[in-house]
C-alpha cells in the first residue's frame, strides 16, 4: 500500500468516491487512456532531415488534429527507433519524412517501417503520363469582369476558349492510401469551418510570395482534386465557379503592383462544372487536368492562338470567379472575382451586395494557400467567407518551381491532474502539469495550475526549475492559495529535461508525482483498482475549475469510471462552463 493511503482506509476512500461521484467505479480500472509502443524506421535516405511519428485524433468539436508523438533529427543515419505514447482511441499512426523541400507521409502498419522510395516523386516534374489536347487553343470568348461591371476596374476583360470539354487531360487518380493521407493532413491543418487565416500569414506564401514561377521545360498542369461548398444547399457555389490565371514577369511590375495586376488579361483555365458533379461534396478525386495556355504578351483578340508551353521566368497568379445565382436575404450570395493575391481583393472583400464582406479578410486578404504533401504542390482556395482555406483544392505540377509549404505538426500534449487529499472533492486541479515530448531526447514540462493551500512539491521531473525540493507556490512567486484554478493569474512554470530515447510517459519510474509537505503524504498516478486521485490524459486537457468535480466538468467521466472500455474519449466533451 502506497504512502497515499496512510492513515486512511480503503473503505473510507471508496465511501468518499461514491459520495462525490454518486456511483461505484470499475474495480479493475487502471485510469489509463494511453497506449505505448516503439516503431523502428529503416531505409531512411540521407536527404531526410527529420523523421516525425504522429497520430490523428478527433477533437472536441468533431474536427481532427495531427499531433507529433516523437521526432528525431537525422544526420545521415539510415535507421531510428521512436518510442511513443498515444491516445488509445487514436485514428492511426503516421510517419513524416521531412527534407528541405518535401514531406513524405506514410501510414504505420506494424512495428517496423521502411521508407517508401516510391513516394519521392517531386512536384515540378509531372508524375503521371498524360497527352496534351490535339486541338489548337484559341481565344473564343471575351467578357467583362464583375469588377468592370461594378466600376472597380474599368474595361477589365476576361478571356476564354469557346470549348473546354476538349481541353480536359486524362490523368491517373490518387491511390486510396494517398487519399487517406490527404484527408488526414490537409483537413487537420486547414481545419473545416475554422479561421485558418493566421496559418496562411505565418507561411509567408501570400500576396507577393503566392506566385509559382515557370521553368519553361514542361507544360503546367492544374488538376481540381477537391471541393466543399455544401453543394445544392447554397446554390452549388464551387460548381458554378471558374478558375482563372494571369502571368507576368517581375521586372515589369513597377512601383504600383495592384494597378499593374489589374491591367493584366485574366484567362479562364478551368470551368469547375466540368470537373465536379453538381451534387458532389467533400470528395477527393483526380478526374482530369487542364494545361495552362501561354497567349503571348499584350491583350489578345478573339481568334488569338496560344501554346501549351510557357516560356521560362513568368509568375503565375490565380483567381476564382464565383458566379452562382443563389440569392440569400434578397442578395446574390456569391458573385465576384477572388484572387489568391489579396491586394486584388480590396473591393470584393468589402462589397456589401454579396456576403464576402462577412469574411472580414479586409482590404488585402489573400484567398489562396499552398501546402506540400508527398511531393504534391496543392493550391488551397478560400472561395467563401469562413477563412478555412479548403473550399477548392487543386494540384499544380509540371513547368513551375515548387512553392514549398510543409505543414507544421505540433507536439502532442499530455496532462497530469492530481487530487492532493485522500478524501478530496476530485476537482483534479490541486496540481496540473502539461508535458510534451519535443524530440527523441527532450521533454518540456509545465506546471500550469495549483488548486491547493498545502505546500506541494512536484517530484520525478528533476529539471533545473521543477526540482525535488522546489515548493510549487514559491515557484510561482506566491506564498499560497489557488493558482490558475479560479482566475488566470500566473504564467506556467516551464522546464525542459533531457530524457533517454526509450522514455515513455507510462513508465512509472519517470512519471511526475506529488509530495505534500503539509501532510507528509505522497501522491502518485492512480494504479489499477485505486480511486482516480492522479490521472494522465494524452491531450491538451481543459481541467476543472476550483471546487468543480471532474464528473460535472466532463459528463462522460462517470461512464468511463464505471466501465473502463466505454466513453474512452470522455476528455473531449467538456462542459465549457465548468472547465478552466
Amino acid at each position: 500500500m502506497s504512502d497515499y493511503y496512510y492513515e486512511t482506509t480503503n473503505e473510507q476512500i471508496k465511501g468518499n468516491v461514491k459520495s462525490v461521484f454518486g456511483t461505484t467505479f470499475d474495480e479493475e480500472h487502471d485510469w489509463c487512456t494511453t497506449s505505448s509502443g516503439e516503431i523502428t524506421v529503416n531505409n531512411i535516405p540521407k536527404s531526410i532531415k527529420t523523421v516525425k511519428l504522429f497520430t490523428h485524433i478527433t477533437e472536441e468539436d468533431g474536427e481532427t488534429s495531427i499531433l507529433s508523438l516523437n521526432e528525431s533529427e537525422m544526420n545521415g543515419e539510415g535507421e531510428v527507433k521512436l518510442v511513443y505514447d498515444a491516445p488509445s482511441n487514436n485514428l492511426g499512426l503516421y510517419l513524416a519524412f521531412i527534407s528541405n523541400d518535401n514531406m513524405i507521409v506514410m501510414e504505420v502498419d506494424g512495428n517496423v517501417v521502411s521508407y517508401n522510395s516510391g513516394a519521392k516523386a517531386g512536384t515540378r516534374t509531372i508524375t503521371t503520363e498524360y497527352t496534351l489536347p490535339s486541338v489548337t487553343p484559341t481565344i473564343g470568348s471575351i467578357e467583362d469582369s464583375y469588377a468592370s461591371q461594378r466600376g472597380w476596374i474599368n474595361g477589365e476583360k476576361l478571356y476564354g476558349l469557346s470549348d473546354y470539354s476538349s481541353q480536359k487531360i486524362s490523368v491517373a487518380d490518387y491511390s486510396d492510401d494517398f487519399k487517406k493521407i490527404f484527408r488526414t493532413v490537409i483537413f487537420s491543418y486547414f481545419k473545416n469551418k475554422v479561421d485558418n487565416y493566421q496559418l496562411v500569414k505565418e507561411s509567408g506564401l501570400y500576396n507577393d510570395n503566392c506566385y509559382p514561377i515557370t521553368t519553361g521545360d514542361e507544360p503546367i498542369l492544374v488538376t481540381p482534386v477537391y471541393k466543399s461548398d455544401k453543394a445544392t444547399r447554397y446554390g452549388n457555389e464551387v460548381y458554378n465557379s471558374d478558375l482563372y490565371y494571369y502571368y507576368f514577369k517581375e521586372e515589369n511590375v513597377g512601383s504600383d503592383p495592384q494597378t499593374y495586376f489589374e491591367s493584366l488579361p485574366k484567362y479562364k483555365a478551368i470551368p469547375f462544372n466540368e470537373c465536379f458533379g453538381i451534387d458532389e461534396d467533400d470528395n477527393i478525386e483526380k478526374k482530369g487536368a487542364y494545361a495552362l495556355i501561354y497567349w503571348g504578351e499584350g491583350t489578345p483578340a478573339e481568334g488569338t492562338v496560344g501554346s501549351y508551353q510557357f516560356p521560362q521566368g513568368y509568375k503565375i497568379g490565380f483567381m476564382v470567379r464565383a458566379k452562382t445565382d443563389f440569392v440569400e436575404s434578397g442578395k446574390p450570395r456569391k458573385q465576384g472575382e477572388l484572387y489568391g493575391d489579396g491586394r486584388l481583393n480590396n473591393k470584393i472583400n468589402s462589397y456589401s451586395e454579396c456576403n464576402f464582406k462577412s469574411s472580414a479578410l479586409g482590404t488585402d486578404g489573400p484567398r489562396c494557400a499552398w501546402i506540400t504533401v508527398n511531393g504534391k504542390m496543392l493550391l488551397c482556395f478560400e472561395s467563401g467567407t469562413d477563412k478555412d482555406f479548403n473550399d477548392i483544392i487543386l494540384e499544380v505540377e509540371g513547368g513551375v518551381k515548387e512553392i514549398i509549404n510543409i505543414p507544421d505538426i505540433e507536439s502532442s500534449i499530455y496532462t497530469f491532474c492530481f487530487e492532493d487529499t485522500e478524501l478530496g472533492d476530485y476537482d483534479m486541479n490541486d496540481i496540473v502539469i502539461k508535458a510534451r515530448r519535443t524530440n527523441i531526447n527532450k521533454v518540456e514540462y509545465s506546471i500550469v495550475a495549483c488548486g491547493a493551500y498545502d505546500e506541494l512539491i512536484v517530484k520525478g521531473i528533476n529539471g533545473s526549475l521543477i526540482k525535488d525540493d522546489a515548493e510549487v507556490h514559491k515557484l510561482f512567486g506566491v506564498n499560497g492559495g489557488f493558482i490558475n484554478t479560479v482566475t488566470s493569474n500566473a504564467e506556467p512554470i516551464v522546464d525542459e529535461v533531457i530524457v533517454d530515447s526509450k522514455f515513455s510517459f507510462l513508465n512509472e519510474n519517470t512519471q511526475p508525482y506529488i509530495y505534500d509537505i503539509t501532510t507528509g503524504k505522497t501522491i502518485y498516478l492512480s494504479k489499477k483498482g485505486e480511486d482516480p486521485h492522479g490521472i494522465m490524459i494524452p491531450y491538451d486537457f481543459k481541467y476543472p475549475k476550483e471546487k468543480v468535480c471532474i464528473k460535472n466538468a466532463y459528463g462522460k467521466f462517470n461512464n468511463w469510471g464505471e466501465n473502463r472500455v466505454t466513453s474512452t474519449d470522455w476528455y473531449v466533451y467538456p462542459n465549457e462552463d465548468f472547465v478552466f
